[in-house]
């Protein structure tokens, strides 16, 4: 996972061709010494691809991740706080939830267009009721310890409350879930862009090469089974990142173990 992250970061500096230049001179080349991993049906070099892929698909993980933790927990902390508003939010997450995520985002990118932002926005809206929910019942049980009462009752202001009190247990199971949201995005990512739903042609994706290389299959089985390989080894990674960061960050569960 790290080594593909730094590969990302690097692949400006690294890679010594264009992923969008096309060579049909060269098409469906196999591994060489000026090509690794061969050529795809267009002739461009399918190494460069894949890390201009992992770059595509780390971004839109991590920026949907960010986004909906950010804006879930905004609203969890107020609606599991503020009885007066609980009602009327928890319905409009209902409402979201009832709603295939999927399905969400198709919607959304036919209306705004198919781009990085708008798939990014996308498959962020289906994920913030998650983290809602999540912070919400956090809150709910929280509220009721000792501590929270007694900031309560020495005049303690509600922001500082939810942010001194309340905030930091909720820090562990969030990280969790902000793992999932982030190898769960980068699978939606994946098949919208299969479906041809989601970021266009040339924005590089592996979502967009296992759709452009299933047509070769046969010929050329590598074009589906790399991208399809780094796609599976990165959403195994984040879970796995996100597991043993909540065993480090939780101190009654690593006391436990």
């Amino acid at each position: 996972m790290l080594l593909l992250g730094l590969l990302s970061l690097a692949a400006p500096f690294m890679l010594s061709g264009d992923p969008l230049a096309l060579d049909p001179a060269n098409r469906l080349q196999a591994a060489s010494s000026a090509h690794w991993f061969g050529t795809d049906m267009y002739g461009r070099d399918v190494l460069t691809r894949l890390i201009s892929g992992a770059r595509t698909s780390l971004a839109v993980g991590s920026s949907v991740a960010l986004f909906a933790v950010v804006i879930g927990v905004f609203i969890g902390l107020v609606s599991g706080y503020i009885r007066s508003v609980d009602g009327v939010v928890m319905r409009v997450m209902d409402g979201l939830m009832a709603i295939p995520g999927i399905l969400l985002a198709i919607a959304l990118i036919a209306v705004a267009g198919a781009n990085l932002l708008t798939v990014i926005v996308a498959i962020t809206v289906p994920d913030v009721p998650r983290v809602v929910r999540l912070v919400r019942s956090l809150v709910l049980s929280v509220r009721e310890e000792p501590y929270v009462e007694g900031a309560v009752a020495a005049g303690t202001r509600v922001p500082l409350i939810l942010l001194r009190h309340i905030l930091p247990n909720t820090v562990a199971p969030l990280i969790v879930l902000a793992s999932y949201l982030a190898s769960s995005a980068i699978l939606v990512e994946a098949s919208l862009s299969f479906l041809g739903a989601g970021l266009p042609p040339e924005i590089p994706s592996w979502g967009n090469m296992i759709a452009e290389g299933r047509i070769f299959l046969q010929l050329r089985p590598e074009l589906v089974f790399l991208p399809g390989t780094l796609l599976g080894l990165t959403v195994l990674g984040i879970n796995l990142l996100g597991d043993g960061l909540r065993d480090e960050l939780d101190p009654q569960l690593k006391q436990r173990l």
